[in-house]
Parts: C-alpha cells; structure tokens; sequence
C-alpha cells in the first residue's frame, strides 16, 4: 500500500536526523571537514567569541590573529551561526547549525516543488524524495542556508511574482539573511532574479513592482546584516589581500576540461553528489524530450539543464586567461569571484532532478524506475557523509587537541598576549583555537603590508618552488611558514616518520613581528642552523600531532 503523504515527511525527517545522529552521538569525537571547516571557520568564531570584540567597531582589530586581524574579516554579529558558536561550545553548536541548515533544505526544496512546479499529489514521492536528497547533500557548513537556502528564497519569490501577499513571503525573504550569506550565495541569486523579473518586462507581461521591490527588500537587509563588507568594500582604501587575487591564468584546454569536470563532479563548496543517479535521470528524461518532442511541455526542464552547463561554463571560464586585459583595466574583476554565480547549481541540479523524475513517471517503461532512482541518490549521500567520507582525517578532539596545547601553555607559562607563535605542518587554526597569538593565518582578507612583511621570514623557500611562490603571492589567504619540502601539506601527524631538511627561514623578520616560537609537527634537522632552540616535544594519546617546540634564539 503506498503511504500517504504526511507518512513520507515524517520518513523522510526520521532520514535526516539519522544522517545527522553521529554529530549528536560522537560529539567532539565525530570526524568533520576539514578544509574552510576545522583549518578555518570554527576557529575563527570562537577566537571571535573570546576576543570581546563581537560588537567591535569597523576599524576594531582582534589582536590575537597576525598582530592585528580587522575585525570585518571575521564576518557580521548579525550572522545566526556567529551567535550559535557565542552561545555554545565548538560540537554543540556545529549539530544546531546542520540540523537547521538540513531542516529548511528540505521544506524550501519540497514546498517550492509542490505549489509551483509538481502541485499534483500523484508526484509526492518525487517532491519528497528530491526535497529529502537536496537536504543531504554534503554543503559547505559555514555556508549555512547560502545555497541549501535558495528554494525557500525562490518559493517566497514565485509566489509574490503571481500576486500573493501574504506576510509569510516577506517574513522568509527577511530572515534568510540572518542564516546565510551574500558574497556566498544570494548576491548571485538575487542577480538572477532581477534578470528573472527584467525577462518579464521585455516580455510584456508588465512591470510587477511587488516582485521586483520584493527582490530591493532582500538585498537591502542583507546590505544591513553585512554592513562590515559594505564599510570594507566601500569605504577601507587600506590595500589588502583580496587586490593581489589573480584568477585569470588558465589556457582555453584547461577550462574547457574544467567545464565538463564541473558539470560531471561540481565544486567542494556547493557538492551535489549528482554525477550518477541524478546526471543519468536528466540525460533520460532529455532523451525522451528529444524523442517526443517534448520540447514546449519540458520548456523549464530544457531551460535549467542549459542554465546548468552554463554555469558551469562560466565558472571554468572564469579562470581562463583571456579575461587578463579586462581584469587590469577593472580591478573590481580581481578583487570579486564572479566565478560564484555556480554557487546557484545545487538548486538547479535538484529542480531538473525532479522535473526528469516526472518526465520519467509519465513513461510507462520507465515509470517503475522513479523509487530505485531516488532511493540510489540517498543512499549514495549517505555514504558522503562526513563520519564516513572523513574517516581517515582527525576527530574533532584530535584535530584541536586541546589537552596537548594546554601542556605547551603550562610549559611556556607566560600570558598568551605576550609572545607570538607560528606553525609548520599543521593549520594555524589549531593554535588559534586554543588561545595563542599566531602571525600565522588562513583568512581571505588582510592587510597587503603583513602579507609582505611575513613572506620575508620564508623568502628563500618560496624561491625554491614556484608552484608555493604563486599560491602565496597570487593569493595570499594561507598566510602560512610555507616550506618547499613539504608543499601545501599542513597535516603532518604523530606517528609521521618525515623530517624536514635544509629549511631557510629568516628568523629575524619572525622576531621582528613578535614571533618567539614555532609549533612544528615534524622534527627540524638543521633547526641550529636558522637559529632555532629545539625546547621541548609534546605528544597526547587525545591529539593527533606529536609537536617539537622551537624557540627563536
């Protein structure tokens, strides 16, 4: 007997706090991301936290990050995943956050299918089976409803755009911002709604000023909720790191590959896990619109898998080297990822999904195929989950092991603000989670002065690798003690056999910014050398590194 409607949604809410389970279960012990997660975010808000300086003024500066972060670089106060790590500790406001995040995935993904695109019931397990496989995919975490947050965006949107006015449209489009971000995700979708609402007006079909002052509404409270972004862009003329950002690099092979690459695999940030089950129901259900001409009936199908590979098209060709004589006329180019407009793809992936779903159910060959299809697509997301897809990285617990730094303070015994610190083989991140006042970073947006300033200190190993040398100076977010021999390597574990040989690091700039010590994972051989006293070595059966503390003679 087929269940009802109500009896999916409860299965299919039972499926998402079962995927959630091992965040509440494990706790600090559960296995999470770890690049833009652990190495990043999670410490940034809790050296936020701890800094006072959550409320702190525009030109505010949190000392414990490179002799002076600015404050806007850790984003807005007014951010609900801010407050969620302000409120509790690091594992128990990461489960709020996913559990939130996944909860409104599936209602804005199921209640934009079922009132405007599949309204009728016979399609209720397509809507709650594509709304449940949207939730589970594995999105960036600090990202919150940036991209998960779209059909809920485009569900108040459409409804508006046909003339409902109820406040529940506009109550959602006001608070999305409070759980998401612009530069990651709505300022792109925002973008296409304002050529989604232009489209209507070359069409004739009139100007509907309610849609398009519903679309001035959402981005004037996300221009209030990032009002540090707005200062920054607008009003700090302090060169930074973003105005050496160069994309554009990559020959026309490169990106053409890239295109097809993307569209296949996606991108870590917005992954999809569509490259099996939901790629192969969209070429069918394509294949049958070819067939039967189906190509007026299928129009907003055609329309989104176009829309899809040229997204993906931009987003490779973004870095293709041809836009070089544009991005050194107009610096904005640089200094803004445009590239981003991609970000738009997991709500278009899982749109097409669900039409391809119904163009297959109205086959009667391939009808019979819809629940193996979508029952294929969760359980492949099940096994990206990140207790599964991380297994091998560190546990939340290893990964920060809070109790070996606690024996390196208890060692040094001096107040944390007195003296600065910088790691080899390990992310930065982890001293800063644990109190110290590292000149290293992994921040996007920084002084241009420190990036200078603390490359001198590695100088000569960025001579020796240009592939480090162009990573650091085209870039610059990893503000790290790069070393040639180790590469972009920065998690050396305890029971690592290396040791680094022939390191030249200048330790009289690492003095001249304050820099005492150096937390490194692995063993320095000719440490005597650069002027470096071996101190001690701290290992916990709690921490995943072994690390040799080094002091700057």
């Amino acid at each position: 007997m087929m269940l009802d409607e109500r009896n999916l949604i409860y299965i299919a809410l039972s499926i998402i706090l079962l995927y959630l389970s091992p965040l509440f279960i494990l706790g600090e012990d559960a296995h999470i991301r770890v690049h833009d997660n652990l190495d990043s975010n999670l410490a940034w808000y809790k050296v936020l936290k701890e800094s006072g300086q959550m409320f702190g003024g525009v030109d505010v500066t949190i000392p414990q990050i490179i002799n002076g972060l600015p404050r806007n670089a850790l984003g807005t106060e007014f951010s609900g995943i801010v407050w969620l790590h302000a409120i509790f500790p690091t594992m128990v406001a990461y489960p709020i956050s996913q559990t939130i995040t996944r909860f409104f995935a599936f209602l804005g993904m199921y209640i934009l299918l079922k009132k405007h695109f599949l309204p009728e019931k016979k399609y209720a397990v397509i809507t709650i089976g594509t709304a449940l496989a949207f939730a589970l995919t594995p999105f960036w975490p600090s990202g919150m409803l940036s991209t998960l947050g779209m059909p809920l965006a485009l569900w108040a949107f459409l409804n508006i755009r046909k003339g409902e006015r109820r406040w529940k449209n506009y109550f959602v489009l006001g608070l999305l911002p409070l759980y998401s971000s612009f530069v990651l995700g709505f300022f792109f979708f925002l973008f296409a709604m304002g050529i989604f609402w232009l489209t209507d007006v070359l069409r004739k079909k009139g100007w509907n000023w309610p849609f398009f002052f519903s679309i001035v509404y959402m981005t004037f409270i996300f221009l209030l909720v990032e009002y540090r972004l707005v200062y920054s862009f607008i009003y700090d003329d302090e060169p930074n790191t973003r105005d050496e950002y160069f994309h554009a690099r990559l020959p026309l092979w490169w990106v053409t590959r890239l295109t097809f690459k993307n569209f296949v695999l996606g991108h870590t940030h917005v992954m999809t896990v569509h490259g099996l089950f939901v790629l192969l129901v969209t070429l069918l259900a394509f294949i049958i619109v070819i067939w039967k001409r189906l190509w007026k009936e299928e129009k907003v199908f055609v329309f989104l898998l176009a829309l899809n590979f040229a997204l993906s098209a931009w987003y490779a060709f973004w870095f293709y080297k041809g836009w070089l004589p544009l991005t050194k006329r107009f610096h904005f180019m640089d200094t803004f990822n445009f590239a981003r407009f991609h970000f738009l793809r997991p709500l278009i992936i899982y749109m097409g999904f669900a039409l391809g779903l119904k163009i297959l159910w109205n086959n009667k060959v391939l009808k019979t195929t819809i629940p193996y299809f979508l029952l294929g697509q969760i359980i492949l997301l099940f096994l990206f989950n990140d207790e599964i897809i991380h297994r091998k990285k560190p546990t939340v617990r290893e990964f920060y092991a809070q109790e070996l730094f606690q024996d390196i303070k208890k060692y040094i015994n001096r107040p944390l603000e007195s003296y600065r610190v910088a790691s080899i083989g390990i992310h930065p991140a982890i001293a800063q989670y644990n109190g110290f006042y590292t000149l290293d970073t992994y921040n996007n947006f920084y002084p241009l002065t420190y990036k200078y300033a603390f490359r001198e200190i590695m100088d000569k190993e960025l001579a020796k690798n240009k592939k480090l040398r162009t990573y650091y100076d085209e870039w610059g977010g990893r503000c790290y003690l790069f070393i040639d021999q180790l590469g972009k390597h920065y998690m050396f574990k305890k029971n690592s056999k290396e040791t680094l040989k022939n390191v030249e690091l200048d330790m009289e700039p690492f003095k001249g910014l304050g820099g005492e010590y150096i937390f490194s994972a692995l063993p320095i051989e000719n440490a005597a050398g650069i002027k470096l006293k071996l101190e001690n070595v701290f290992e916990s059966d709690a921490a995943a590194w072994k690390i040799y503390l080094y002091k700057a003679r």
